[in-house]
């Protein structure tokens, strides 16, 4: 069972980003800023010297924020866990995305005084919602590219895609045509999703997972063209030729308020998120080894 702090600290992310803050995306340039803000002033809190990868689009400065860990024995070697910070528009966005962003800053929090192997890099992406998915100059895109430029050898990416939603009741989970035989019926587990060339790296984020944490999880490589499989950053990450994985409550297949007005710090389920938090900051820890 997570503890009561990761609990309250995660409400109090979500309530920040969703509730005072609200919707914010280039539409609405002065909350994107305060939630950028916001980010940075809880990475900086934790000791980590932020660093902002900035372009402008539709006339408004944008900033990717990263905080890295460096490694030691396989620094080269990186571990990437990002999430997005805007919204869609009429949205103020408490699963879709406070939830990831809250998840990034827990897990930032929880391996600052970890010595690992290879290095870990956590990152707070903008624009990921339309009209900037898929085509546009999403903030991942603009990373992405720049990585693969560089030369960055990325071992693996985790898309953190809405992390809130959770119920017991039965039928509380949908799925694409044909997937609902295989999988649960109640929507109660985190999904980690791929496409087909990145099933060698799902395997070892699910293992990992499993291995630190007994929240229940389901996971999936599919053709990208299921809808959904690519609807977050992996895509970025992916058309550039890295392995990524989606870790998400799987959206609007169990949560009903999604892209919506009522998509508000109320509707989530903080103890199980923090479950999954704790999880997946020590997958990260595991996939990144130790010194």
């Amino acid at each position: 069972m997570a503890g009561d702090e990761l609990i309250a600290r995660l409400v109090h992310h979500v309530h920040a980003l969703a509730g005072e803050i609200g919707e914010r995306n280039v539409w609405r340039p002065q909350s994107l800023r305060a939630a950028a803000q916001y980010i940075r002033g809880e990475l900086v809190a934790l000791g980590y010297e932020v660093s902002a990868q900035s372009y402008r689009v539709h006339g408004v400065d944008c900033d990717n924020l990263e905080v890295a860990i460096p490694g030691d024995a396989r620094h080269d070697e990186i571990i990437l866990a990002g999430a997005h910070y805007d919204t869609v528009a009429g949205s103020p966005g408490a699963d879709d995305n406070a939830s990831g962003v809250a998840g990034l800053i827990e897990i930032a929090r929880r391996l600052r005084e970890r010595r690992p192997a290879r290095t870990v890099k956590l990152v707070a992406f903008v624009n990921e919602e339309p009209p900037f998915f898929f085509f546009g100059e999403m903030g991942s895109k603009v990373y992405a590219e720049a990585a693969r430029r560089r030369g960055d050898a990325i071992r693996v990416m985790l898309s953190l895609e809405m992390l809130g939603c959770y119920s017991d009741a039965p039928r509380s989970q949908d799925y694409p045509p044909l997937l609902r035989w295989f999988y649960p019926q109640r929507g109660d587990f985190i999904a980690f999703v791929s496409n087909l060339r990145s099933r060698r790296a799902l395997r070892e984020v699910v293992a990992a997972f499993r291995a630190q944490c007994d929240f229940p999880a389901e996971h999936l490589a599919s053709p990208s063209f299921v809808p959904g499989v690519a609807w977050s950053d992996q895509l970025s990450f992916w058309r550039a030729g890295y392995p990524a994985v989606m870790v998400t409550d799987t959206a609007f297949y169990r949560y009903p308020y999604y892209h919506s007005a009522e998509d508000t710090p109320d509707r989530l389920r903080y103890p199980e998120m923090a479950r999954v938090v704790e999880g997946l900051a020590g997958t990260i820890a595991a996939l990144a080894g130790s010194a």
